[in-house]
């Protein structure tokens, strides 16, 4: 029960929090700026608006400051609220390194060579037996496994 009414009033406080806000935007954007009063110099004054003259900035901006403290007590009273029934979730407080593991190694990835086997028996394009084809002519061998063919006379060892 006390749960319940504990929400209940979370959420009344949220809902009036949304709707000062709402209404703090809302006479914000009704004030004068500074520059208002230029064109009050030029013949816009608001000598017939429904405050006077000089009434619709007091008003406004009384209105606003009553707003704007409500909105910081409300903004309070739900931080209140969420600390005493929420449990630490900061990073610091849940121990990230503690909640960590280290990632499976994948069954597909090859294993490195062992010692004393030709590093190029790895490479790209090499046959499955790990040993690299033999080439005349001082030729490389071509990733895809496929060896270029001698220049002509260069093919023949010396004998």
């Amino acid at each position: 029960m006390e749960q319940a009414r504990m929400t209940l009033i979370q959420s009344l406080i949220l809902a009036l929090h949304v709707l000062v806000a709402i209404c703090v935007i809302g006479f914000v954007l009704l004030q004068h700026g500074k520059g208002a009063d230029m064109g009050a110099a030029f013949g816009g004054g608001s000598s017939g608006s429904l405050f006077g003259a000089a009434g619709s900035a007091n008003f406004l901006s009384r209105t606003t400051a009553v707003l704007a403290t409500l909105f910081f007590a409300t903004s309070i009273a739900l931080t209140w609220f969420g600390s005493r029934e929420a449990t630490p979730r900061g990073v610091m407080d849940q121990g990230v390194m503690g909640r960590a593991s280290s990632p499976a190694a994948p069954a597909d990835v090859p294993q490195p060579a062992a010692k004393g086997t030709a590093a190029a028996g790895n490479a790209v394009g090499a046959p499955a037996g790990g040993t690299v084809p033999a080439t005349s002519g001082g030729s490389a061998p071509v990733p895809g496994g496929s060896v270029p063919a001698p220049a002509p006379g260069q093919g023949e060892v010396p004998k």
